[in-house]
């Protein structure tokens, strides 16, 4: 759908994992456009549906509680949480920990997986480091450039 670079090195978020009870979003198409080696802010101007969609990625983050979801997410032993082990440490209700846990699955940053009455989140592999890769200017140090990207 968005094609910010013509080589990408991740799959789609929005295709990671899919699943009948999760509903999809163009925001995460965004953050799985930009895995190459440098940055589509630098290499050219956003056109207005990219920069309506980054918005909504880093909107869905801007939210403490949802910045907290992800670190103990990204950060679990085994990869991955349930809903139930995420609302005490948040101090949130279930319904609230859950709307903010599609937010972050509709921005691509997590997938989710239902078991029974419980759901399961993992974190999208690539996804921050996608998002991150935004405000990089520069290729890192050590980067092979691609053949196809003018800016290496």
């Amino acid at each position: 759908m968005l094609d910010l670079m013509a080589t990408t090195t991740m799959p789609l978020p929005a295709t990671a994992t899919p699943s009948a009870d999760r509903t999809d979003d163009a925001t995460g198409d965004l953050i799985g456009a930009i895995g190459a080696c440098c940055t589509p802010l630098a290499a050219a101007p956003l056109s207005a549906p990219e920069a309506e969609q980054l918005a909504a990625v880093l909107k869905a983050i801007a939210v403490p509680a949802r910045l907290r979801l992800l670190s103990m997410i990204y950060g679990r032993d085994g990869g991955e949480a349930c809903v139930c082990e995420l609302t005490e440490p948040l101090g949130l209700t279930q319904p609230t920990v859950s709307h903010h846990l599609k937010v972050l699955v509709d921005a691509g940053l997590i997938s989710r997986d239902k078991r029974g009455v419980w759901a399961y989140y993992r974190p999208v592999p690539g996804a921050l480091a996608a998002l991150g890769a935004l405000f990089n200017p520069t290729p890192n140090a050590g980067d092979t450039p691609h053949q196809d990207c003018a800016h290496c």
